[in-house]
């Protein structure tokens, strides 16, 4: 993430539960919302809520009318928002409808149409039932069954679920197997929120390749000819937000909201800007500013860069009827090797009345917890451990190895420590790099120190460029075995991606 300041395998379990069955159980363990007003034109995912600190219901992975990969919820090629606290359990059982022979390709044979789910930036266990992309999948007529514990002092923000069956998690995530989740508890980091009205943003790249539509995606998204890189094919991907191209955003002249979106693309990079207005930035990645910098809450920025996988929450204020004003992501330069990310339009802006604003944040019951912590010494230190992505012809690698899912560890982590790691890119693109259960402060990139450094979970590496972290594995809840990998998906699923033991 980068700104300019304006200032074993785990046996699947054979699918037994009817669908309508997995339909009561949801409503009976579930309180489904529709955010928004239907008048707004943005569109919203259904929400559920945990009852009784338990969250409990069925998804499936199926096949929509257009012989894409999609969730499927109540019924609907849907993925729900999640809103759970720190303490709350969630269950789902995950059950696979994907048909035995794919209907599309994947990044490495056979493809399979297996699948599984991982909590992007949740700090829970890596272990079966829990946050394991390792050894629980589901093949067709399969079915998965998590059940995950919320810490008491999980931090509050915004994380997201998505499929990671290695060698086909690239197809899933761009055909929209994506979903968002909040962990309640941001305003008693930020009190200015209380009563904001709140929206989630999932962003996502739709592929307009062999799209007989292609044409009027790229006139509706207003896809700029222009290249802002070295890249010379075609664009191949537009974005969405919510599932919708190019929607309406309500929001008053001078009305503050509270906005949280991510970026579920398989392999795009947003560079947010809404026109006319700075976004005050509340937390990055679901790790809230103040919770390790408690007198610098906020940070001003014009724009910001998302790599696939990251997450911003900020205050937005609402400009000026005239002229309109458009929430749009700016070209990114990718590199000499890098797929092309023209600017584009993601939504309007349209002025509406307050009465009519989406639920407002209510105040938190949560004390915070703050972590100032001095990590100078592990800064300066030698990193414990380096990084190094690089590419060719025969595919992606990390230090110079592809992955396979019988590897042994490559780097075996202390439980109780902090540690500096290096993360370099020998290659022409960029690649974001993520690491499951954890977040690290990013503080230095191409040896020089970041202005104004965040907690993350996604770091965008520059193509022939480095990254300083320092990685908190003090957390004892994350032992066991998890993964870190760079989130263009594609590439993962081609082999950059290694395993790491928590111990």
């Amino acid at each position: 993430m980068a700104w300019k300041s304006s200032m074993s395998r785990f046996a699947a379990v054979p699918r037994i539960v009817p669908v309508a069955i997995a339909i009561v159980a949801a409503a009976v363990f579930c309180s489904l919302e529709l955010a928004g007003n239907p008048s707004s034109q943005f569109p919203n995912a259904p929400e559920l809520r945990a009852k009784h600190h338990t969250l409990s219901f069925t998804l499936h992975a199926g096949i929509t009318k257009k012989g894409k990969n999609s969730f499927y919820f109540d019924g609907q090629p849907n993925a729900p928002t999640l809103r759970l606290s720190p303490g709350d359990q969630l269950k789902i059982n995950y059950i696979n409808d994907l048909p035995v022979k794919p209907q599309e390709s994947c990044a490495i044979t056979p493809c399979m149409n297996m699948t599984n789910l991982h909590f992007h930036g949740l700090t829970v266990s890596p272990d079966a039932p829990q946050d394991d992309v390792l050894d629980m999948m589901a093949m067709p007529g399969q079915s998965l069954r998590y059940s995950l514990q919320i810490p008491q002092d999980h931090p509050p923000g915004l994380y997201w679920y998505h499929t990671h069956p290695h060698g086909e998690s690239h197809r899933q995530a761009l055909d929209g197997m994506s979903g968002a989740l909040v962990i309640k508890g941001m305003e008693s980091y930020f009190p200015p929120l209380v009563g904001l009205p709140e929206r989630i943003l999932v962003v996502r790249g739709r592929s307009i390749v062999n799209d007989p539509q292609s044409a009027d995606l790229k006139r509706r998204v207003e896809l700029r000819s222009d290249i802002c890189g070295a890249e010379t094919e075609a664009p191949e991907e537009v974005f969405t937000v919510n599932g919708s191209v190019r929607p309406q955003i309500g929001i008053a002249p001078g009305e503050r909201q509270f906005w949280r979106l991510v970026n579920a693309s398989a392999d795009r990079y947003l560079d947010l800007q809404l026109e006319g207005q700075p976004f005050e930035i509340i937390a990055m990645d679901g790790m809230p500013i103040a919770l390790h910098d408690p007198d610098h809450r906020t940070r001003i920025v014009d724009h910001v860069l998302l790599p696939p996988a990251g997450r911003l929450e900020a205050i937005v204020t609402g400009p000026a009827a005239d002229p309109p004003r458009r929430l749009i992501s700016r070209c990114v330069d990718t590199g000499p090797d890098g797929d092309p990310n023209p600017a584009m339009v993601l939504a309007d802006i349209v002025p509406w009345s307050r009465e009519s604003s989406p639920a407002k944040a209510a105040k938190s019951s949560l004390k915070p917890e703050f972590q100032t912590l001095d990590l100078t010494e592990e800064e300066k230190a030698p990193p414990r451990f380096t990084v190094t992505f690089a590419e060719d012809k025969k595919g992606f690698y990390i230090n110079g190895k592809k992955f396979t899912p019988d590897d042994d560890p490559m780097v075996r982590a202390k439980v109780g420590s902090f540690q500096h790691w290096r993360i370099v890119n020998a290659t022409d693109e960029l690649h974001p790099m993520h690491i499951h259960q954890v977040h690290f402060l990013a503080y230095a990139e191409n040896d020089k120190p970041i202005a104004n450094p965040v907690w993350l979970d996604t770091v965008n590496v520059p193509y022939r460029g480095t990254v300083d972290v320092i990685m908190d594995f003090t957390d004892p809840v994350i032992r066991g075995m998890s993964v870190f990998h760079c989130h263009l998906l594609n590439h993962e699923d081609k082999g950059m991606m290694a395993k790491i033991l928590f111990e």
